[in-house]
C-alpha cells in the first residue's frame, strides 16, 4: 500500500513540472518587458524611449499578466496532459471543455442557492474566472480536475463502439462520461470548498504567525524533499494559492508568492515588493551556500586529487549559480554524508529567515541570472537586492567553513577524499567519453544510451522513460537488476534513487538530450511531458 501510495505520488510530482516549469518563462518575459518601460533604465539608455519600445514592453509584460489570473486553466489542462498514459494531445483538450463546463455548472447551482454575491467581490471568497462569477479555488480548482479528467481519460479513453455509436467512442466518450462528473464535482465543491477556504486561511496564519520558524521549516524542507523529486510540492502552494499570501496589484486581486511579484513587475507605478517575495527566495543557497560547500570540499580533497576535484566541482558550481539546478552538487554528499545534507537544509531555511528579518524583497527563485533580470530592472528601492547578495555572501561563509569542519571531523569521503578501491565523483559525459575514447571506441550519444539502457536491465525491463529538469524518470519491471556502478562511473549519473518500481537517474542539464538518445534507441514514441 505504501509502496503504491509513493508512486501516484511519482507520478502526480511529475506531471506538475508541466504547469510549474512554464510559468517562469512567463515571469521572464514579464521582467523583459518591464525592461521597456523602466524610468531609471530610460534615463540611461534614451533611445528606448520610443512609443514603439515602451508600447511593446507595456503589451508584453500585461498580456502575460493573463496567465497568471488564470492559472486554474492552466493547471487543469498541464496536469491533465501529464498524468494521461495516452492520447495526451485529446486529454488537455478535454480537460479545458471540462473546466468550462465546471465554471458554468459552479455559477449555475451558486444562483440556483443564492450564493452570488453583486457588487465587489474583493475579501468574499469568490472571484471571476473567464467572466464567470465563481467560489475562488484558485489553482486547486485546476489541480483537481486536471485529476479527474486524467482518471476518467485513462478509463475510458479506449472505449470502442459498433454501428452507428461508433463516433462516440474513444475520447470523445471520455468527454460523455466527464460531464456529469464535473457537473457533480461543481455542485460538491460549491457545497464544501467554503469550509476548505477557512483551513487554507488557517494554515497560512499558523505559518505566518509561526513567523520566521514556520519560514525556516519551509526552506528546509523543500531542501530535504530532494531525494524523493517531491520537493516542488512544498513550495507550489505558496507560490500559487493564498498560503503565500494575497495582495491588490493595480487593481486586481492575486494570490500566491510569484504571481503577486509577477504582477508586481508588469506595474511600473509600485513601490517595495509585498513581504510574501520571501516564499521564493530559495535560490540564496543556489547562488552562494552551496557554492562554499564546493570550495569546501575542493580544499579538504586529497593533494593528489586537487586537479580531478576542481575539473569536476567548477562545472557543477557553475551550474548551480547560474541556472539554480543544485542536483550535481547535492548528490556529491547526500549519501556518502547525510548529515552534510541535512546542514544543508538547516542553512537554506536559515538564510531565508535572515533575509526575512532584514526586509529584503529580492526576487532569487533560481540563479544568478534570474536574479540579475528580475531584481536590476526593479531598482534597489522596490527589492532591496544588494543586501540579498549580501547575506548570500555570508552564508557562503557559513556554508564554506561548517563543511570544511564537518568533512575534517568525520573523515567523509567526499570529492577528492575517495579511498583507493572506490570513488565518490560527478562524472560528467565528457569523462564518460574520455574513458571510452582510452579502449578505442566511438562513442556518441545513442552509445551513453545503450550503455544506460544496459545498466537498467535492458529494453524488455524498462516500462516508461520520461525526464524532469534534471532526472530521467523511468519505470522498471524489476528496479533491482539495475546497475547503478556502471550508471555512475560510465553514463555521468550523480544520483538514483528507487522508489518502489520508480527510478530516478540524475543526470542535470544534459537530460533532455539523453532521454531522446534512450527513446531512439529503445525505438519507442517518448512521452509526452
Amino acid at each position: 500500500m505504501k509502496e503504491r501510495v509513493m508512486d501516484t505520488m511519482q507520478k502526480f510530482s511529475k506531471a506538475m513540472f508541466i504547469p510549474v516549469l512554464i510559468l517562469p518563462i512567463a515571469g521572464i518575459l514579464i521582467a523583459i518587458g518591464n525592461l521597456f518601460t523602466n524610468v531609471r533604465l530610460l534615463e540611461v539608455v534614451p533611445f528606448l524611449d520610443n512609443p514603439i519600445t515602451t508600447g511593446f514592453g507595456t503589451i508584453l509584460s500585461g498580456s502575460l499578466v493573463s496567465i497568471l489570473v488564470n492559472l486554474g486553466l492552466v493547471f487543469a489542462v498541464g496536469l491533465a496532459v501529464g498524468l494521461a498514459n495516452k492520447k495526451k494531445s485529446e486529454a488537455g483538450f478535454i480537460a479545458l471543455l471540462g473546466y468550462l463546463v465546471f465554471i458554468n455548472a459552479m455559477n449555475g447551482y451558486m444562483g440556483i442557492q443564492g450564493m452570488l454575491i453583486e457588487g465587489s467581490l474583493q475579501g468574499t471568497g469568490q472571484t471571476m474566472v473567464l467572466g464567470v462569477q465563481i467560489l475562488d479555488m484558485g489553482v486547486f480548482l485546476g489541480i483537481f480536475l486536471g485529476i479527474a479528467t486524467a482518471i476518467v481519460h485513462n478509463r475510458f479513453a479506449d472505449t470502442e463502439f459498433n454501428n452507428a455509436f461508433q463516433i462516440y467512442g474513444g475520447t470523445r466518450f471520455v468527454f460523455i462520461v466527464l460531464i456529469p462528473v464535473v457537473v457533480l464535482l461543481a455542485i460538491l465543491f460549491t457545497t464544501v470548498w467554503p469550509y476548505f477556504q477557512a483551513g487554507i486561511r488557517s494554515l497560512g496564519l499558523v505559518i505566518n504567525q509561526s513567523g520566521n520558524f514556520g519560514l525556516f521549516l519551509y526552506g528546509a524542507l523543500e531542501r530535504l524533499l530532494i531525494p524523493t523529486g517531491l520537493h516542488h510540492l512544498v513550495y507550489t502552494p505558496f507560490l500559487y494559492s493564498e498560503l503565500g499570501g494575497i495582495a491588490e496589484v493595480g487593481g486586481e486581486i492575486f494570490e500566491g508568492a510569484r504571481n503577486i511579484y509577477f504582477a508586481e513587475i508588469a506595474n511600473p507605478d509600485g513601490g517595495l515588493l509585498a513581504p510574501s517575495v520571501i516564499w521564493d527566495a530559495r535560490g540564496i543557497s543556489k547562488m552562494f551556500g552551496l557554492i562554499g560547500a564546493c570550495l569546501a570540499m575542493y580544499h579538504k580533497a586529497k593533494p593528489e586529487n586537487k586537479a580531478k576535484a576542481k575539473a569536476i566541482l567548477i562545472p557543477a558550481a557553475v551550474t548551480s549559480f547560474l541556472a539554480g539546478v543544485t542536483e550535481p552538487i547535492e548528490f556529491a554528499f547526500m549519501f556518502v554524508a547525510p548529515l552534510l545534507f541535512v546542514v544543508h537544509a538547516g542553512l537554506s531555511g536559515l538564510s531565508m529567515v535572515v533575509l526575512n528579518l532584514l526586509n529584503v524583497r529580492a526576487i532569487g527563485p533560481n540563479g544568478f541570472m534570474d536574479f540579475l533580470l528580475y531584481n536590476v530592472p526593479l531598482g534597489v528601492d522596490r527589492t532591496g537586492w544588494p543586501m540579498y547578495i549580501a547575506v548570500g555572501l555570508l552564508f557562503f561563509a557559513i556554508y564554506y567553513f561548517l563543511f570544511s569542519f564537518l568533512i575534517k571531523v568525520f573523515n567523509y569521503k567526499t570529492i577528492g577524499r575517495e579511498d583507493a578501491e572506490g570513488e565518490t565523483r560527478l562524472y560528467s559525459k565528457k569523462d564518460y567519453k574520455e574513458k571510452k575514447a582510452k579502449g578505442n571506441e566511438s562513442v556518441d550519444d545513442l552509445g551513453l544510451a545503450h550503455t544506460i539502457i544496459s545498466a537498467l536491465g535492458g529494453d524488455k525491463n524498462i516500462e516508461t522513460v520520461t525526464n524532469c529538469y534534471s532526472r530521467l524518470r523511468l519505470t522498471l519491471l524489476n528496479p533491482d537488476i539495475i546497475d547503478e556502478g556502471t550508471l555512475k562511473n560510465e553514463t555521468g549519473a550523480s544520483g538514483i534513487m528507487k522508489k518502489g518500481n520508480n527510478v530516478q537517474v540524475v543526470y542535470g542539464l544534459q537530460v533532455n538530450k539523453i532521454r531522446k538518445a534512450v527513446d531512439t534507441v529503445l525505438n519507442r514514441k517518448p512521452v509526452e511531458e
